[in-house]
């Protein structure tokens, strides 16, 4: 059964829920620190070279290690099963390489989901209409949770209406994590952009769409040294 990633519901800024067909902006790596960026600079090329995006990379675990990719297909084709075969298998030679784990650890390979990560610029332009939810690192304004409305994004702060009607922007850097909310307007707008049509022209078939269904998983065997 594939797996339908929601990189092809990517649109213009100005789109919105409705908005035109997709704006595919050049190729920009999320963000990370420390063992996590170590990897994604030692994946990042293969996978874009692959016809791929990295979406983002996190280390979980202690004793042994799960480094979990997360991709988008460049080309907004839905994300198969094969898609994390091909990057799991690529990817593990270049970690095997790299050595950037001492001992053992596995690896899963990923599609970014219907209720992705917000991890680049093109993520908040292009689902600018979609309610999100956000942690920061240093509390804004008293806070460090927010949940609202995208409304886009640049280099420097992603912009958000809150729930109750305030407007904010908050420095890129300062973000610790974001990431979409599962809605029915975004199950919708996920299927017509699988079925290739416009988000109000979709049936009503929340229970049948592949795309609600969670990302698989390519597990990696574990390595020991």
């Amino acid at each position: 059964m594939p797996i339908v990633a929601p990189v092809n519901l990517i649109r213009s800024q100005g789109g919105g829920l409705h908005g035109p067909p997709f704006l595919f902006l050049p190729t920009e790596r999320p963000q990370h620190e420390g063992l996590e960026a170590r990897i994604a600079d030692a994946v990042a090329p293969t996978i874009e070279h692959m016809g791929y995006e990295l979406v983002r990379v996190q280390v979980s675990g202690k004793e042994r290690p799960v480094v979990q990719i997360m991709a988008d297909r460049a080309d907004g084709a839905a994300f198969r099963v094969e898609d994390c075969e091909a990057i799991s298998h690529a990817v593990g030679a270049v970690l095997d390489v790299e050595d950037p784990i001492k001992g053992e650890w596995s690896l899963e390979v990923s599609s970014a989901g219907i209720d992705r990560p917000l991890t680049r610029t093109k993520d908040w332009v292009n689902y600018a209409g979609h309610l999100a939810t956000m942690e920061l690192m240093v509390p804004q304004d008293g806070r460090r949770r927010f949940r609202g409305t995208i409304l886009g994004a640049d280099d420097a702060a992603a912009r958000m209406r809150l729930e109750e009607g305030t407007d904010i922007a908050v420095p890129r850097g300062n973000i610790r994590r974001a990431k979409l909310v599962l809605t029915d307007a975004l199950i919708e707008a996920t299927a017509a952009a699988a079925a290739g049509l416009p988000d109000q022209d979709v049936p009503d078939q929340h229970d049948e769409t592949d795309a609600a269904e969670p990302a698989a998983e390519a597990p990696k065997p574990p390595r020991r040294n």
